[in-house]
């Protein structure tokens, strides 16, 4: 299950995003920056007023002095919040930070925000997830540059969240996102989508909460317990979202002679939707991006020895998706006996769903459960 995250800078935006249905409040001020810490006055006020609702998080700008860093965390913790966030800095001395702050993690639940424009090392996960940190998250530092999709490829991305989901970290994405990344990340299935400026009026993180874009996002990401009439129906209409002949070059092949140079493989796939009706926007499209960021997760994995395995993975991940009925895979070497090609066609239909086991996730039920 991947949790909404809204970053708030005021108990009155805490109260539309948690009307609107948010699964977890981050208190943040973006006039600050990236990760801007709002007032711990303020954070305690939306704390007490949520009253356990929703989990709440906060930021903290952490001072460059290790122990005025602990004390950092500490003030904020005494808020009430249920995680606190921090950027991990980009310098030699990361794992003495991590190491410093191993013990509050022992008792607080800390999440490291690594800046995916600023060229992250994903092998500081295993020390943070060693230090006992509750999650890591990417997001981006410079605001007016691009969204994280823009700093970051999919499979990139894909590999932060599978790097996190094998250390057993929670894996948050951020970064000036939109309502069209949203399918293309559930692709991930990452813990938590954050969210700030796609939110606001007009699409500035600076200006206020904006009902209408807290609806959108919440609408695009399914929720653990939708009302049944969101899913699908064996009388639904269906639509099919199709991508033809997309030819990519990938490692694939058992044979010794087909390891440590690229092949050309041919994608075919048609996904069946079920058709949905309401406002025109992206919560009524099932997006051929989605797709084609699939194949491209798949691909960016490394060398793959069966065209069955690759059509096995995309079917797995496409189907995911809650309004996705079926999906047709036709994958097809090119190379091998030219200009004949070779490959596997496959049918798989919905069966199950996606669930997770994750300190957001946990949180999330706790605070749903006491409301």
């Amino acid at each position: 299950m991947t949790l909404m995250l809204t970053s708030v800078l005021s108990l009155a935006e805490a109260e539309t995003a948690l009307e609107r249905g948010a699964d977890i409040i981050d208190c943040k001020d973006p006039a600050r920056g990236a990760l801007g810490a709002l007032p711990l006055g303020e954070v305690a006020r939306i704390v007490a007023a949520l009253k356990g609702r929703r989990p709440v998080s906060t930021v903290v700008e952490l001072p460059h002095d290790v122990s005025h860093a602990r004390a950092a965390i500490e003030a904020a913790a005494a808020t009430g919040v249920e995680f606190v966030k921090f950027a991990l800095p980009l310098t030699p001395d990361a794992q003495e930070i991590i190491d410093e702050l191993a013990p509050l993690a022992a008792r607080l639940r800390l999440v490291a925000v690594l800046f995916a424009d600023l060229g992250p090392d994903f092998s500081v996960l295993r020390s943070l997830a060693e230090a006992g940190f509750a999650g890591a998250m990417l997001d981006t530092a410079q605001k007016t540059k691009g969204r994280l999709l823009d700093a970051m490829n999919v499979g990139a991305l894909a590999d932060f969240v599978g790097r996190c989901r094998a250390l057993k970290l929670s894996a948050g994405l951020a970064g000036s996102l939109e309502a069209p990344d949203v399918p293309r990340l559930l692709v991930m299935a990452p813990d938590v989508l954050g969210f700030r400026g796609a939110l606001c009026a007009g699409g500035e993180r600076r200006n206020t909460l904006s009902p209408g874009g807290v609806t959108l996002i919440r609408d695009l990401i399914p929720r653990a317990s939708a009302p049944s009439e969101s899913k699908p129906r064996e009388n639904d209409e269906i639509d099919h979202v199709f991508v033809r002949d997309l030819v990519m070059p990938m490692e694939i092949g058992a044979y010794g002679f087909e390891r440590g140079h690229t092949q050309r493989v041919r994608f075919g796939v048609d996904v069946e939707v079920s058709r949905t009706t309401g406002p025109d926007d992206m919560r009524m499209v099932f997006s051929y991006d989605v797709i084609m960021d699939a194949i491209k997760i798949i691909l960016a994995s490394g060398h793959i020895e069966l065209v069955e395995t690759i059509a096995e993975r995309l079917a797995d991940s496409v189907l995911l998706h809650e309004r996705v009925r079926a999906i047709n895979v036709e994958v097809e070497k090119l190379d091998v006996a030219p200009p004949a090609s070779v490959g596997v066609r496959i049918r798989r239909e919905r069966a199950r769903v996606l669930s997770g086991n994750t300190a957001f996730a946990s949180a999330v039920a706790t605070a749903s459960s006491a409301s």
